[in-house]
């Protein structure tokens, strides 16, 4: 039973309550796509080839540059009629009898390509031919048809006149020296009328306006001659040429021929870059010049003309470079399979196509089957961020230079370089474009950053080597904020230590962190500490980091543009610049060393909020060695990350002026705590680290307010508590009712002996700590 019409024996991938017939069309529609899509060949030559009787072809065959197919067997075989194809010549030595000493095969395995050279052609040299690889019999050819046309020379009475289109012919029509006064014209066959196109008194067809001249050498020259101009398709046919208006009229026959040029080949792989070479002629040197894409069936389609037009699809990956003379050449760069066809580049005055004009055609054919990597055809970017491109090239090209530059092609056909591997940077990109050797191996890396709207456009990355691989990227700038924080300008002095930092978001943890010094050869990196959690981020757990670039003594050679940034393995991500300035401190008022005690609690406090303020102002008094908090103690914003901060130098002034500060409070602490406990006399104990330290001189203004801020938020129960029993605040109290005006003269002569104690104190102890030093203290 046959096992895919049984039901007991149905494959996995058939159901078995389909009808037979079902399952046999299905198999046979396999059968007949699956061979079609894997023998696609990539082997790729002329379609057609044309030539004339006793003149010679010269075919050109692409093939992938692989090792196998560099070295294995080419062919050129003639089909027949029963699809059986007939080897004529082969690379290993072989030539059939038919082309014994008239045709040659030669293989340029550099650039993966054979040419199969036939001259003394016949008629019976048309027809169906292959070029290929390996065995004649598999699918590793290209189908190429060759015709061979009569001999362009006199046939009988008639003369033949081949033409390239949009070229220039001049036809010669001799008469007898009995019609040599008479008048001279030329006229076109169509059926049996002959259509007059110019004569010798001035007429012109319309079809031939501007196109055609008549004219005669000499009196004694007994021929007349017709130049046509700008040759059109539509011009090929038989003409007439006629010197007099009667039966004696001398008449001879031409076959005006118009020869379409034959295509010339151009083989791209996928993602790399093609030139089309145009040689127009200098005829044509001041016309508008295009190249245009036509599909089978299909009008040619301007591609790219010197007038400013820009196919949507080849935006940003086409390059027109003019030459003298009527030659350009075209650039398409990052190949994509619909690119492949025929192309067709011409000159007219308005930048289109035009039958008339002079016209080279090329066939392109993209290989799919490519070495060139992959890579993103457009990057990213938030404002005031940065981007990270990866260009490809030939690795055999690794001590080549390497470029990076904008495509102007919308506005003059040119990519001026911004920057390069051998150090030019272009001046307004300093400081944020960088050109780094990294990977390696086939890939270098640019770098972009302190993005602004202006940067959005195309990008090329290009080799002076192999320029196939030549590759573009399109930049995008989107609106954001960038992942990575620091301070775009900073300050450094001469000859003292510096600080800088840079947070980095928790989805940079696992990623390498770096600074270094930009310059116009690249980045150089330099040593890094790690400063532990950031909290310049919220909703962050402590995976984000705060990296620091530390600098022992500053030179003015540290001066420049500084870059922090995260990579993964060889890949670069995000980068953040920071320039830094160095200057020379000026000395005076500005100098935190000196810090003097003040001579009352005023003073202090005033003296205290005057420190910390230029603590955070003073970049040699700032020190970030740990998480940021804020004025309360707890998580907030982080200072400023890239203010330089010592450690030796800026710890020692930190302790030499706190230390005299904290032994004042203290100070004036206990003086308080007297005050207090002979005001309050029935407190047994006092407790003087349940105060605040922050005391000033509205503390000592009166008694009153001295006596209220005691009790300040205490109710009855609560007093009650703390002092021991009911009958003992009823005494305090009675005693208060009896002399109110005691009591408070009491309480302020205490508060004034206590504050001039207190003064005293200060005074003895910001000096004696000040003339200790910083160790002492």
């Amino acid at each position: 039973m046959n096992a895919f019409t049984s039901s007991n024996h149905a494959g996995p991938w058939l159901d078995p309550r389909e009808p037979p017939g079902m399952s046999r069309l299905f198999l046979a529609c396999l059968l007949a796509v699956f061979p079609v899509v894997s023998m696609k060949s990539p082997i790729f030559g002329p379609e057609e080839v044309t030539s004339v009787e006793g003149r010679s072809v010269s075919i050109k065959c692409y093939y992938p540059t692989t090792s196998v197919n560099r070295h294995t067997r080419k062919y050129w075989c003639r089909q027949g009629a029963r699809g059986r194809c007939t080897t004529l010549i082969s690379s290993d030595g072989y030539v059939s009898n038919d082309y014994a000493g008239r045709a040659n095969l030669t293989n340029f395995p550099e650039s993966g390509t054979f040419v199969v050279d036939i001259s003394h052609l016949t008629r019976n040299d048309s027809g169906r031919y292959k070029c290929g690889l390996g065995i004649s019999s598999r699918g590793l050819n290209f189908d190429v048809s060759l015709e061979v046309s009569q001999d362009p020379g006199q046939t009988g009475d008639v003369h033949v006149y081949p033409v390239d289109l949009g070229r220039t012919v001049t036809i010669s029509c001799p008469f007898t020296r009995a019609n040599s006064q008479k008048i001279k014209s030329l006229c076109k066959k169509t059926g049996q009328d002959c259509f007059q196109v110019i004569d010798s008194n001035g007429y012109v067809s319309h079809s031939y306006t501007d196109r055609a001249h008549l004219s005669i050498l000499g009196t004694d020259t007994l021929v007349f001659s017709v130049v046509i101009n700008r040759i059109r398709l539509s011009d090929a046919g038989m003409y007439v040429c006629q010197a007099g208006d009667d039966a004696k009229a001398d008449k001879s026959n031409v076959d005006l021929q118009v020869l379409e040029p034959e295509p010339e080949l151009v083989y791209g792989d996928l993602r790399s870059s093609v030139t089309f070479d145009c040689t127009l002629g200098p005829e044509v040197a001041n016309t508008a010049k295009f190249l245009c894409q036509q599909k089978t069936g299909e009008a040619c389609n301007v591609v790219i003309n010197t007038l400013g037009k820009r196919a949507q699809n080849f935006q940003g990956r086409i390059l027109f470079v003019p030459k003298d003379n009527g030659v350009f050449s075209v650039h398409i760069a990052s190949l994509r399979k619909e690119d492949a066809g025929r192309y067709v580049c011409g000159a007219q005055p308005n930048g289109q196509p035009e039958d008339g004009w002079p016209v080279q055609v090329w066939q392109l054919f993209v290989n799919e089957e490519t070495a060139i990597p992959t890579s993103p055809s457009v990057v990213k970017g938030v404002k005031g961020g940065s981007v990270t491109v990866s260009c490809p090239y030939n690795p055999k090209d690794a001590n080549n230079a390497k470029y990076w530059c904008r495509w102007e092609g919308a506005q003059n056909g040119r990519c001026p370089q911004l920057v390069q591997s051998q150090g030019l940077v272009k001046e307004q990109y300093e400081g944020r474009l960088a050109l780094l050797a990294e990977p390696g191996n086939g890939t270098y890396t640019v770098i972009l950053n302190q993005l602004t709207d202006q940067d959005t456009g195309f990008y090329w990355c290009v080799t002076n080597g192999d320029a196939r691989w030549t590759s573009t990227v399109e930049l995008k700038v989107v609106e954001g904020e960038p992942s990575l924080k620091a301070p775009k300008n900073v300050t450094a002095w001469l000859g003292e230590p510096f600080k800088l930092s840079c947070h980095f978001p928790c989805k940079y943890y696992s990623f390498e962190k770096y600074w270094c010094k930009w310059s116009n050869k690249g980045c150089s990196a330099l040593p890094t500490q790690d400063d532990g959690p950031s909290q310049a981020f919220v909703n962050c757990d402590q995976n984000s980091q705060i990296v620091s670039l530390n600098l022992n003594t500053v030179t003015k050679e540290d001066e420049g543009w500084y870059w922090c940034g995260v990579k993964d393995g060889h890949r670069y991500g995000e980068t953040v610049a920071v320039h830094v300035a160095v200057e020379n401190r000026v000395k005076g008022s500005q100098d935190a060393k000196q810090v003097n005690a003040a001579p009352a609690g005023a003073a202090i406090e005033s003296r205290a909020g005057e420190f910390e303020n230029k603590a955070l102002l003073d970049p040699r008094l700032f020190v970030e060695d740990s998480p940021v908090k804020d004025a309360a103690g707890g998580p907030g914003a982080p200072a400023d990350p890239g203010r330089p901060a010592g450690h030796s130098g800026s710890s020692k002034v930190l302790v030499s002026t706190l230390v005299p500060l904290a032994l004042v409070l203290a100070a004036g602490v206990v003086a308080i705590g007297v005050v207090r406990a002979r005001h309050r006399k029935n407190v047994d104990r006092i407790s003087i680290r349940s105060y605040r330290t922050d005391i000033s001189m509205s503390d000592f203004e009166n008694s009153r307010d001295f006596e209220g801020r005691d009790n300040m938020g205490a109710s009855p129960e609560a007093q009650e508590t703390s002092l021991g029993g009911k009958d003992e605040f009823a005494t305090a109290a009675e005693d208060k009712r009896e002399e109110p005006k005691k009591a408070k003269r009491s309480s302020k002569e205490e508060a004034d002996e206590a504050f001039t104690t207190f003064l005293l104190q200060a005074k003895n102890l910001a000096s004696a700590a000040t003339q200790d030093g910083p160790t002492e203290a």
